[in-house]
Order: structure tokens, then C-alpha cells, then sequence
């Protein structure tokens, strides 16, 4: 019954969104609000924004506000939270002091709320795919970019500049591709990411070890040391798989904004 219950509710999406409700407001708004999203930016308000954005706080969250030397408003909970400048407007006039971030006290209650549809806007923008264009992606500095690479990241333990790395940037010639080969390093490759080691261990107690071929519910297929190719039921087996990503997946809780521009600005230089 819960897979007929969500096969009918997808089909009823669209006629949702066709269909105007008791209010009378249909089509893209009934959907935003059937998904419980907030009100669509206002495009005019959202213009005005973007000229008190750009010389106010561009130079430090980017001029799309997806970051820079500053975080990336796009994705900032502040941002993602606010309805109608309740979280952002305040946050403008007081600023964060401690944090860096200047007050804009002098603007009038207006300005900031047109900046707060500035924002929205970027995040309309970002969020459909239809109008999304990947800019600016190459924003941070190279050096630091470098220096994280060889030190804080941990990426020389087990990659080269002139090993695997060579000419990087030419065969993801996309700055946004690039990054998000090392943000999602599992999404190439039909997903299965570099050649695993695994190790099967028989009911008997022989271990049989080499490199992953192929494993599902039932069979596991390794190819050992010598080449030969092995295929073997999964009944009372256990089976160990290198995990050769993990380093990677542990960096997403630990990647500033300034360290993922940095190290794509870096990696683009790989030429």
C-alpha cells in the first residue's frame, strides 16, 4: 500500500499544480505551496537589491552571493530561513561585528529589504536548473589553494600534481566540474568511483584477497594478485571492501567555503 500511495501522490502533482485552489491561485503557486516554500522573490525588489548588493557585499560574498572571501549566502540557513527580511534585514542593519561583517545601520529599512529579494532571488535562480549557469566558480586563491592541498586537506597523501592529478584541469576543462569531481569524487565512473581492494573471507577460513570486479546480493567477483578471476557465493561468506573514498567523505565536514574555492582554484592551474 505505500508504494501505490506515493505512486498516486507523483501522479497528482501535476494536476495540483494545474488546478487553482479555493483562493483561486494556481499553477506555480499552488505547487510552492502544496511544497511549503515561501513566497517568490520580487523581481523588481530583486533588482534594486542586486545594485546595493554588488558594491556593499559583493567584494566579499561573491557578486552572485555563492561566496568568496566571505560564505556563501545562497546556501546560508539565515537566507534559506528568512521570510519577507524577518532574519536577513536585521542581520544587515546590526551586522556581525565579531564575525567580520560590517553594519549597514545607514541604509533605510527598504534597502535592506530589497537586498533580502536580491537574495532570494539567488537562490530561485540557483535552485532552477532551467536558468542555472555555473559562474564564478573560479573565485579563491591558488597559493592557499596549494598550500591546503599539501597540508591541512591532506590531498599529497595519496595525490599528485604530476602523477594522477597531470593536466587535471584540461580533462574537466569546467571549473564547476572540476570541483565537483573532488566534492562528489564517487559520481564518476557509473558511480563506482577508483578500483577497489577486497578481501572474502570463506567459511573455511581462507581469505581470498585482490581487486573488485563486480558484487551483489549473491556473488562477489575478485580478481587476485595473479590475474586470475574468481567468483564466489556470498552464502556464509564475509566479505571486506576498501573503502578508498572514505578521506574524502570526512573532508565534507571539514571544508570551509574558502578552502573548497581555494582548492578549485588551485586544481584549474593543472594544466
Amino acid at each position: 500500500m505505500r508504494y501505490l500511495s506515493c505512486s498516486l501522490l507523483l501522479l497528482s502533482l501535476p494536476l495540483f499544480a494545474q488546478e487553482p485552489p479555493a483562493g483561486g491561485r494556481g499553477g506555480r503557486g499552488a505547487l510552492r505551496d502544496f511544497l511549503g516554500l515561501g513566497p517568490a522573490a520580487d523581481p523588481v525588489a530583486a533588482e534594486r537589491g542586486a545594485k546595493l548588493y554588488a558594491p556593499n557585499c559583493g567584494f566579499c560574498h561573491g557578486d552572485k552571493a555563492q561566496g568568496a572571501g566571505g560564505p556563501d549566502l545562497v546556501r546560508s540557513s539565515v537566507v534559506l530561513h528568512d521570510e519577507k527580511g524577518d532574519l536577513i534585514v536585521p542581520l544587515l542593519k546590526d551586522g556581525r561585528p565579531d564575525k567580520g561583517m560590517p553594519a549597514f545601520a545607514a541604509m533605510t529599512p527598504d534597502q535592506l529589504s530589497d537586498i533580502a529579494q536580491f537574495l532570494h532571488m539567488r537562490v530561485e535562480l540557483t535552485a532552477n536548473r532551467g536558468t542555472y549557469k555555473a559562474l564564478d566558480i573560479v573565485t579563491g586563491d591558488a597559493k592557499k589553494g596549494e598550500a591546503y592541498f599539501n597540508g591541512a586537506g591532506g590531498c599529497a597523501a595519496c595525490h599528485s600534481p604530476t602523477g594522477d592529478l597531470a593536466k587535471i584541469a584540461t580533462r574537466f576543462a569546467a571549473p564547476d566540474q572540476l570541483q565537483n569531481r573532488f566534492l562528489w569524487p564517487g559520481g564518476g565512473r557509473g558511480g563506482g568511483g577508483p578500483a577497489r581492494k577486497v578481501t572474502v573471507a570463506l567459511p573455511s577460513g581462507e581469505k581470498i584477497s585482490g581487486t573488485l570486479g563486480r558484487i551483489d546480493d549473491f556473488t562477489v567477483d575478485v580478481t587476485d594478485s595473479t590475474g586470475a578471476h574468481r567468483t564466489i557465493n556470498r552464502d556464509g561468506v564475509k566479505v571486506d571492501i576498501e573503502d578508498r573514498l572514505v578521506a574524502h567523505r570526512q573532508l565534507l565536514d571539514k571544508y570551509s567555503d574558502a578552502d573548497i574555492h581555494n582548492l578549485t582554484a588551485y586544481l584549474v592551474t593543472l594544466k
